[in-house]
């Protein structure tokens, strides 16, 4: 029998696949209603400096973001640069480059609604929105990508989730057209999350009880997704997502935040963002019930608080060494 080392070295070599025809481009312009910082608002969806789903590239005349998604009509390429007007520039790749044109505007904040939202209910708050008039709430409107990407970030670091995703996404999803600065990949569709064998999601660096997650979801899948589409507000969402066995309320809450640009979600159960919030806004730690406590005031917009206060640079000072996790995939 072969070894799962053996195993990954027979899984398509998708980085030598020749680039996919990209088609005619397709390009637009979106102006913003009011001030909108590209790179903040859109930056939150690429997850590591090797993520083969986002990544940044430099151009003679700026940066641009460039978007590897699959669409309902086939995977695309985006790519998004913000002109000094203020307006983004779009240019979309492939079959679903259609969908990734008209969605431009909810990825860049569109819909973002901050009603309700006071920023002079704390000194800080007041100075980083201030400061911060461009960051906006997002949405990628994939919610499945949002939680089996949330699900790799289950109790693990960054370092080690980003790997999984980095791993799993070459590896079973497709590689998408267009003028990519490196070879870009779109997660797999659902049935293809389903189908990844048990040691391949071990040799990307997940534990069972996250394989297991992303599995069982995904034979869930287009009825959990439209679920979440249909709910009413994020108590139904948080619902239907924590049905699925393997999923909790930290999982729920990042899927809405990413998919949807949900500007309450709160991530309870983070191993860190407690700490911070407590720490930015009365300089001490607090726990999970404490940060609930401290964002009180600014119900309905409690995400859009915690995102100005990851803005802020505020950190608690570190008080002891990083943490190195221990590699299990070649056990």
């Amino acid at each position: 029998m072969l070894s799962p080392a053996a195993l990954v070295s027979r899984l398509p070599a998708r980085e030598r696949d020749p680039r996919p025809d990209p088609g005619p481009r397709l390009e637009t312009v979106y102006r913003p209603r009011g001030p909108l910082d590209l790179h903040a608002t859109v930056a939150v969806f690429q997850r590591g400096p090797g993520d083969p789903t986002q990544a940044l590239a430099r151009a003679a005349d700026g940066t641009v973001i460039w978007r590897a998604t699959r669409t309902p009509h086939g995977v695309t390429a985006l790519a998004l640069q913000q002109r000094p007007d203020g307006a983004v520039r779009a240019a979309a790749w492939g079959p679903g480059r259609e969908w990734a044109i008209a969605q431009v505007p909810a990825l860049c904040g569109a819909g973002d609604d901050d009603t309700g939202f006071d920023a002079g209910l704390h000194p800080l708050i007041r100075e980083v929105h201030r400061r911060h008039p461009g960051l906006r709430l997002g949405r990628s409107d994939r919610v499945f990508d949002a939680l089996a990407q949330s699900i790799t970030e289950q109790k693990v670091t960054l370092r080690q989730a980003f790997g999984a995703w980095r791993r799993l996404v070459t590896w079973f999803g497709e590689r998408v057209p267009g003028p990519t600065p490196r070879p870009m990949f779109a997660p797999p569709p659902i049935d293809g999350w389903r189908d990844i064998p048990s040691w391949a999601f071990h040799r990307a660096g997940l534990e069972p009880p996250q394989s297991r997650a992303i599995v069982t979801a995904a034979r869930r899948g287009a009825s959990l997704v439209r679920a979440i589409e249909a709910a009413a507000d994020g108590t139904a969402r948080d619902r239907a997502l924590t049905s699925v066995p393997g999923i909790g309320p930290w999982t729920a809450s990042e899927t809405r935040l990413r998919a949807l640009g949900d500007p309450d979600a709160v991530s309870v159960g983070d191993f860190h963002l407690a700490h911070q919030v407590g720490y930015a806004l009365t300089g001490a730690r607090v726990d999970d019930d404490g940060m609930i406590e401290l964002l009180a005031p600014w119900a309905g917009q409690r995400q859009r608080v915690i995102r100005l206060i990851l803005a802020s640079g505020v950190r608690e000072p570190r008080r002891a060494p990083r943490l190195h996790p221990e590699d299990h995939r070649d056990r």
